[in-house]
């Protein structure tokens, strides 16, 4: 499906309206995994024109993915990856797992920004960054879909690491998502070292029910958790 290309248009604003020089795009990969981190990489590219076919990572093929991404690693004036591990994403939650990512990577680079461009609607962020959110921004704006790409495919190959002493849970081809293998492997081993015990698919699981974790963090807080995804795939 044909689509457009990102820009440097807001970028550009941002650089007209509040003098930001340096911007940094930042994507998140893993929101809705039920194992392994979420990820978060901060991309620096400049107004430079971007590697052709540059786009949101989740319009891309695997293996364009990758070309993409080992592209870009040396095209993009900087950039760096933050994590958050389950053990964080049970205790914190979400969003502020979605925090410290995020400012692990910011934090990261070796120039700070001026601004952030952060994609979707809501501010995860926060301060001292000064941010500006844009929905659909790993399709819009080319330092934005850089991260996106970046994230992705270094958290997947992360996974497919994680899954090589865990076979039964595919986590090479699901990289931490529900799948039927996925769920099967869950039905008969119970999670693994790298699984969210504090979601809840756990609920679908009598045999590992009683590993559930309880949220420590205050319920209706924040909008925790948010796409967390169920067994009604």
């Amino acid at each position: 499906m044909p689509y457009e290309p990102p820009t440097h248009r807001v970028e550009r604003s941002l650089r007209a309206t509040i003098g930001a020089k340096i911007v940094a795009g930042v994507d998140e990969v893993g929101r809705g995994a039920w194992a392994g981190p979420v990820t978060v990489c901060a991309a620096v590219t400049g107004l430079r024109r971007p590697p052709e076919g540059l786009t949101d990572s989740k319009l891309l093929t695997p293996k364009r993915r990758t070309e993409l991404a080992a592209e870009l690693l040396s095209w993009v004036t900087a950039h760096a990856l933050g994590h958050a591990s389950p053990e964080e994403i049970d205790d914190l939650g979400m969003t502020a797992a979605l925090r410290l990512a995020a400012g692990r990577a910011l934090e990261a680079l070796p120039v700070r920004p001026d601004a952030v461009i952060l994609d979707g609607k809501h501010d995860y962020l926060g301060a001292p960054w000064r941010v500006r959110t844009v929905i659909k921004g790993d399709q819009s704006c080319v330092a934005v879909a850089a991260a996106s790409v970046i994230a992705k495919v270094r958290r997947d190959k992360m996974m497919a690491e994680l899954g090589i002493d865990h076979a039964d849970f595919d986590f090479a081809a699901n990289v931490g998502y529900p799948s039927p293998v996925h769920r099967a492997a869950l039905d008969e081993w119970g999670p693994t070292p790298y699984h969210r015990l504090s979601w809840a698919y756990l609920d679908a699981l009598p045999r590992w029910r009683h590993l559930k974790k309880a949220r420590t963090w205050a319920e209706g807080s924040v909008p925790e958790i948010e796409g967390q995804l169920g067994f009604d795939f």
